[in-house]
Order: structure tokens, then sequence, then C-alpha cells
């Protein structure tokens, strides 16, 4: 349970902080983005490896670091903290975003999604649970860091979620799409699973 717990925290964060951004619109706003998650990472990752996306815990599954039993349990509390982090954004913020929701291109979306989830997911594995690089200080920073380069570099075409934890929560505030929300699930759990394969393809299972 504390695993679980965890996991909602760092997700409910990373949400929250996604979704003001988007609200709010500051000029720092990805760094915000890819630091909360850093930190989250830190504070969280010796606990429940610090996952706080439904795509990066698919990886790990796929890679052979994440017990099959934690997998439901993983994506219920990252969706669960999705969906209540973006209520508290709407509570804060005094209503859902307005309706006219943000349009991106379905091709171009997927693909970014795909190529930058697929960047994540890759960084995690190899950063976070190879045995050449355990006990590492630098895991939680270049897993920020890789979601901070996706945030300013395909923020616009995408709206770059790379979690389907974060797309559920702008879907929630109003800012995304249903249809879009969609694109965020198939693409970003296709590129963790892509990656978790290349993974095992490349440096094999420790």
């Amino acid at each position: 349970m504390k695993k679980y717990i965890v996991e909602f925290i760092g997700t409910f964060f990373l949400v929250l902080t996604v979704g003001l951004v988007v609200r709010i619109n500051p000029p720092l706003g990805p760094i915000a983005i890819g630091s909360v998650l850093m930190v989250m990472i830190f504070a969280g990752g010796h606990i429940s490896g610090g996952h706080f996306n439904p795509a990066v815990t698919l990886a790990a599954f796929l890679r052979g670091r994440c017990d099959k039993r934690d997998v439901v349990p993983y994506w219920m509390a990252q969706f669960l903290a999705g969906v209540v982090a973006a209520l508290v954004v709407n509570v804060v913020l005094r209503g859902r975003a307005d309706p006219a929701v943000a349009l991106h291109p379905r091709l171009g979306s997927f693909i970014v999604e795909f190529l930058f989830t697929f960047a994540l997911a890759w960084v995690v594995l190899n950063v976070a649970t190879a045995k050449a690089t355990m006990g590492n200080s630098f895991y939680g920073l270049a897993i920020g860091f890789t979601v901070l380069v996706g945030a300013i570099t395909v923020g616009g075409i995408s709206g770059g979620a790379f979690n389907p934890a974060v797309g559920l929560g702008v879907w929630t505030m109003g800012v995304e799409s249903a249809k879009q929300f969609a694109v965020y699930c198939i693409s970003d759990f296709g590129g963790a699973a892509v990656a978790a394969v290349a993974y095992r393809a490349i440096v094999g299972v420790d």
C-alpha cells in the first residue's frame, strides 16, 4: 500500500503542476513540469520506483522490474491522482477551462507522443533499472529533463503529455478533448512498450 500511496502523491503533484502551467501559462512552465517530476522521483523513487506514469509502469513491467501484481494498482493510483489533481485545479481556478479545447494535429500528436514517451521510458529503464547505473544520483534529473525537453520541443504540437495520467487530467480540466486523450493513451503506451522491447534487445535482462 505504501508504494501505491507514493505513486498517487507523485502523480498528483505532476498533474497539478501540468494543469496550472497549462491554465496559467507562466514563462517557465516547462521547467516547473520537469522539476516537479524530478523532485518527486527523488522523494519517492526508493519506495515505489517513482513511475508516476502508467506508460512507465508498463515499460518497467515489460522490462521485468515491476511485479505483475503491482501493475493494475499502480495504474489505479496514477489515474486517480490525475483526476483528483485536475479537480483541484478546477476548484483553484474557479471552473474548467474554456470549452474551446485545444486542437492538435492527430498524426503529428501521435508521432511526437510516441517518440518522446519512448525516450522517457528508455531513459527511465537505463538510469533507474539497469545494474550498471544502480545507486546513481542523477536518475531523477535525467528523467525530469527528458520531460522538460519534450515539453519545450513538441508541447505545441501535441500538448506534451507523454503520460496517460496527465492526459486524463488535462481532459478532466477541459484543456484537451476526449479524442486527444485517446491519442495520448495509444501513443504513450505504445512508445513505452517499444522502449522496453528495445531495452531488452540491446541491454538484455539483468
